[in-house]
Formats: structure tokens, C-alpha cells, sequence
């Protein structure tokens, strides 16, 4: 009988991959000298253990965050994307293009909120052009992708996080566009919680569309993740980076496979 797969998700860096399975994760990066280093430990929150709809999204988030001081701790040359100068100058320059957006009354709420959610995106954007990144993304994608198919990988990934653009986009739209009603003095608790609230329904819309790939609505919400992959946030890796990408695979691995065994 064959062995159950490991649910897997990941993180390009630009000078390597995150791999992360249920209760381990493990990085490599590749050193300018050539040479590959790899690091891996156990999980210190783990949000397989949230199982509450709409605190699923959220968790996975809070995850993620989670992961990176533990990552830098372990393997400090590890390079992050949002260390990115650019990329913290896109985060400036969108988070006041978003001020002045809401503050506009030349539009309406609608629209105000839906081209904030777009506007939002750019820091996103940014740190992906970068070739070595989005090249390692795509060795992510490719290595992850070979591991649960069982057979050579693209490039895309059917659960790239990427696919949970059409829906934040319209989720956060819409909360935000409730925040608005709310009280001046509470509209920024509001928009907080709004947020909080845009990923969790998010997340759930994005289980529901991998459930039913067919659904024309699910292939609409896809449809902003797919052209981002396939145009900008991936790019066919070398044989270098692969080899990065399935040292983490593996050694993600082993700590996923002791912890069954245990």
C-alpha cells in the first residue's frame, strides 16, 4: 500500500526555499560560493491544529510570520523578500496610495475599496520581478508538485497561495466597504477586524475552489492566480535551484516522516 503524501506549502527566497509540512518546515538557500546549506526544525505553532472556519485563513497566516524569525535564526544568510529596499518603499508608496484612494470622493465606496485591494498587492508584485525569485518559486512548485503527483511537475501550482487573489481582492473589498459604515472612531478597529475577517472567507473560498476545480465560478476566482504565476511570479529554474528546492523537500521530509513514525 502506498504511502499517504505530506501535505506540503512553501516560500521562495530569493537565494533559496521554505518548505513546511504539518508540524516541520526546513530551508536551503544556496551560498554565493556555490555552496548549499540547510537548516530544519519543528513547528512552534501549527495551524493544522486550528480547525474553526473563518480562523483557518488567519492561522495559517499567523504560521507563516511565525516561521521566519525561526528560519533567520537557524540559517541567517537566509534572504527574505520583504528585506527588499524596493519592496519597502512599494509598501510606503501603496499604503498612501490607499489613503488617498479612500479619502477621494470622486469614486465610489465600491470602487474605492476593490482598487485599494489591487493597490494593495504591488509590494507582492514588486518582490517577485526579481528573476532569482520568482525562479525559486518556481522550483518550489516544481519540486512540491513532483512530490504529490508522482510524476514530473510545472512550474504552477494548483495551491500557490497566488490563487488567493481573486478572492482577498473581493473579500477584503467588501469588508472594508462594511468598516466604512462604522463609526469615524471605530472605522480603524473596523478595518482591522475587516482584514482579519477578508482572509478568513478568503481561505475558505480557495478550499472550496480546489474542491471543485470545474465550478465557473471557481475557474473565475482562479483565473487572477493562474495569469500570475504563469506571467510573472514564476520562472523555469536551473538545475541549481532545483537541487535547493528538493534539499528543503527533503529534509522537510524527514522531520515529517520521524514525526509519523513517533
Amino acid at each position: 500500500m502506498a504511502e499517504a503524501k505530506i501535505r506540503l506549502g512553501g516560500m521562495a527566497l530569493p537565494n533559496g526555499v521554505l518548505v513546511h509540512g504539518p508540524t516541520a518546515w526546513a530551508c536551503a538557500i544556496r551560498h554565493e560560493d556555490g555552496r548549499v546549506e540547510v537548516a530544519s526544525a519543528r513547528k512552534r505553532f501549527r495551524a493544522s491544529d486550528v480547525t474553526i472556519p473563518l480562523l483557518r485563513g488567519p492561522a495559517r497566516l499567523a504560521e507563516a510570520l511565525a516561521l521566519l524569525p525561526q528560519v533567520k535564526r537557524k540559517l541567517p544568510a537566509a534572504r527574505l523578500p520583504m528585506e527588499s529596499p524596493q519592496v519597502l518603499v512599494s509598501m510606503t508608496a501603496a499604503a498612501v496610495g490607499v489613503k488617498a484612494l479612500r479619502e477621494s470622493s470622486r469614486l465610489r465606496p465600491a470602487a474605492q475599496e476593490l482598487l485599494s485591494g489591487l493597490l494593495s498587492l504591488a509590494p507582492a508584485v514588486l518582490a517577485l520581478r526579481g528573476s532569482d525569485l520568482a525562479a525559486y518559486h518556481g522550483a518550489e512548485h516544481i519540486s512540491i508538485g513532483t512530490y504529490e503527483h508522482g510524476e514530473p511537475a510545472q512550474k504552477e501550482h494548483e495551491r500557490c497561495g497566488g490563487h488567493l487573489v481573486g478572492p482577498l481582492v473581493v473579500t477584503s473589498a467588501a469588508g472594508n466597504l462594511l468598516a466604512g459604515l462604522a463609526p469615524e472612531r471605530a472605522r480603524n478597529h473596523a478595518r482591522a477586524a475587516a482584514q482579519i475577517g477578508a482572509i478568513g472567507a478568503a481561505t475558505e473560498i480557495f478550499g472550496w475552489m480546489t474542491r471543485h476545480p470545474s465550478h465557473p465560478l471557481a475557474r473565475a476566482l482562479s483565473k487572477p492566480g493562474h495569469e500570475l504565476q504563469h506571467r510573472l511570479s514564476t520562472a523555469e529554474p536551473t538545475e541549481e535551484q532545483l537541487e535547493v528546492a528538493e534539499a528543503a523537500l527533503a529534509a522537510c521530509l524527514e522531520l515529517e516522516h520521524g514525526a509519523h513514525r513517533a
